[in-house]
């Protein structure tokens, strides 16, 4: 599975060892260590060493001996100094020395009287409402004076307490995810809500009819008597009321986040054609007029529009075999997004205003009733309450101007002969092909035995009676896109991504082992939390656990997608069960065995 560290190990290991992608795991393994490469960086405090040597012997790391597991694999955590660190793994007279750095995550602390390298914010162009905050920042040395200069306005940038640097996402992974307090510079930080020509009043700025460029931010540091000047690097714009720029979506599902660059979080995709006003702009993102950022990348500009606003009236209503469609007649497509719950799906339409006196819905297999309300001025909420707690799948599209949401009805089993009779699944063997994924202390790669298990799942899931669609069948690669794609097409039952796992550098492999299962979207919690514990209970297995996470074999919505990670690749001991062909032979079974027990378990 990609944490980003994994993806980081598997083209690590292909330009450091030649592993080969067949293993014969039953010869003695020669001597080597596959990660980390000779030359590391990291910022991790420590770092496992994952390698494997024959059994007979010791192998050392600086002169110390190290535990290995019964075929002779490794793991051991060894911390880092700051700076550079160099290890001698040993095996009788054969050396490995491989050299790592720990690259420092402190602000860098000014020498003299000077701003740290890249500390002045905003980095990038940015584009504000008449009115709206504008915040400025700047590192330098402790006791200084610091002040930032726009247009004719002066604005002081204050020193500020300790600041604590929050840990990446992958830290709640190694359990480490505690915030850490920088040391040493200071930092300075001031806002204004800047006016657009810095002499008019604010009643006038609103009614302005145009953009007003204000230029680069010139900030200045003055310490024991002496200054220095140094013209930031983002341009500072105020926008027009009158006359915001309005997009439209090009994407298939434009993404939507909840700030200015893919560190933040998404929210429900945008589907295309969607119209909205930009009311603020940092580098390539533009903010929306209902609060979510999209990359410009995604939109194209419609010239001469004005902020898109629609009514609604009555709500359409197609019965199909496999699912129910509705359809809301608006005038412009409109942003949307959704939540869902129990026995609930809730639909929000922005810059909408509801006319609506009437609506048809007939006694439907999935919906009992559908009720909205106008939650906001311009927000209509429409809430569909379902009949049974699993939901099975949703997709949100534009027919020109209506929206059209597809709820996709429970699949129905064919034959009482065999368990799983009409039930499509989908099954995708992570990685491949260039993307080899983690791997395991001899080399062996993960793409190929998240392959090789699938397979086994894949029979046994068809001895059940169902019908199953693979992303691939031999080591190609086939990209996330394309996996999600195939997904979108095929509308399984279910779709269930096959992984095998590895932890960032921090973490302790070597005590590390166990299932984990991830999710998205709620319609697929049910199955994910029935599938961690089915396997554990029934293969005996620890328990890494159940994480919510925003990956993308979980995020398709068309149906519940989880990701199961069946064990760790950089665990020696549990390395020896993944690789076991009877052990992948019994979990294979118990995968599919627990499929069929969820399926049974539905409410």
């Amino acid at each position: 599975m990609k944490f980003g560290v994994k993806s980081l190990i598997g083209s690590v290991i292909l330009g450091f060892i030649v592993a080969s992608s067949v293993v014969v795991l039953a010869q003695e393994p020669s001597f080597q260590v596959v990660y980390p490469p000779p030359k590391h960086q990291t910022s991790a405090d420590r770092i496992f060493f994952l390698g494997t040597a024959p059994t007979s012997g010791q192998v050392l790391i600086n002169g110390k001996a190290i535990k290995r597991s019964q075929s002779g694999h490794f793991a051991p955590s060894l911390p880092l100094q700051p700076g550079e660190n160099t290890f001698r793994i040993n095996y009788q007279n054969q050396t490995i020395q491989i050299q790592v750095t720990r690259l420092s995550t402190q602000p860098e602390i000014p020498q003299g009287l000077a701003f740290a390298k890249d500390s002045l914010t905003p980095v990038v162009d940015i584009a504000r409402l008449p009115g709206e905050l504008i915040c400025f920042s700047a590192i330098a040395t402790p006791k200084a004076s610091v002040s930032v200069k726009l247009g004719n306005q002066t604005i002081p940038l204050s020193p500020q307490p300790q600041q604590v640097q929050l840990p990446g996402n992958s830290a709640a992974l190694t359990g480490r995810n505690q915030p850490a307090v920088n040391n040493g510079a200071s930092k300075y930080e001031g806002c204004t809500t800047a006016l657009a020509d810095h002499t008019t009043s604010d009643a006038v700025v609103a009614d302005n009819t145009k953009e007003i460029d204000l230029g680069k931010p010139q900030f200045q540091l003055t310490q024991n008597g002496k200054t220095i000047n140094q013209v930031g690097t983002g341009k500072i714009t105020i926008l027009s009321r009158a006359k915001l720029p309005v997009v439209e979506v090009t994407a298939d599902a434009g993404v939507a986040r909840t700030g200015p660059s893919t560190d933040y979080s998404r929210l429900t995709p945008l589907p295309k054609g969607t119209r909205a006003a930009v009311t603020a702009k940092e580098g390539e993102w533009l903010r929306l007029d209902y609060g979510s950022w999209i990359n410009s990348k995604e939109t194209t500009i419609i010239p001469g529009a004005i902020p898109p606003r629609s009514i609604i009236r009555s709500v359409g209503y197609r019965p199909l075999p496999n699912m129910t469609e509705m359809v809301f007649p608006l005038q412009v497509p409109v942003p949307v997004s959704v939540q869902q719950s129990n026995q609930t799906f809730t639909l929000n339409l922005y810059n909408t205003t509801a006319q609506t006196d009437i609506i048809r819905l007939d006694d439907n297999p999935l919906i009992s009733r559908l009720d909205w309300q106008q939650i906001k001025p311009e927000q209509v909420q429409y809430t569909f309450n379902l009949k049974k707690n699993q939901q099975w799948g949703y997709k949100l599209r534009y027919e020109g101007t209506s929206l059209v949401l597809s709820l996709r009805h429970s699949p129905i089993l064919s034959s009482k002969q065999k368990p799983l009779s009409g039930i499509k699944i989908l099954l995708d063997p992570g990685h491949g092909g260039k993307e080899p994924g983690a791997s395991g202390p001899n080399g062996y790669l993960e793409k190929d035995v998240n392959l090789k298990v699938s397979k086994l799942v894949r029979d046994e899931l068809v001895k059940r009676g169902a019908t199953v669609v693979m992303t691939r069948e031999d080591d190609k690669e086939v990209s996330l896109p394309q996996r999600q794609a195939i997904i979108d097409k095929e509308q399984p039952a279910i779709s269930i991504s096959i992984h095998y796992n590895s932890l960032p550098d921090d973490g302790d492999a070597e005590n590390t082992q166990g299932v984990a299962t991830f999710w998205y979207h709620p319609q697929a919690h049910d199955l994910a939390i029935f599938m961690q514990k089915y396997l554990v209970k029934t293969r005996k297995r620890p328990s890494y656990g159940v994480f919510w996470d925003n990956l993308a074999l979980t995020r398709p919505a068309s149906a519940p997608s989880i990701l199961l990670e069946l064990g760790f690749m950089s665990n020696p001991d549990e390395f020896e069960w993944v690789t076991d062909e009877k052990e992948q032979k019994k979990l294979a079974r118990a995968i599919a065995q627990g499929i069929v027990e969820w399926f049974k378990s539905v409410k």
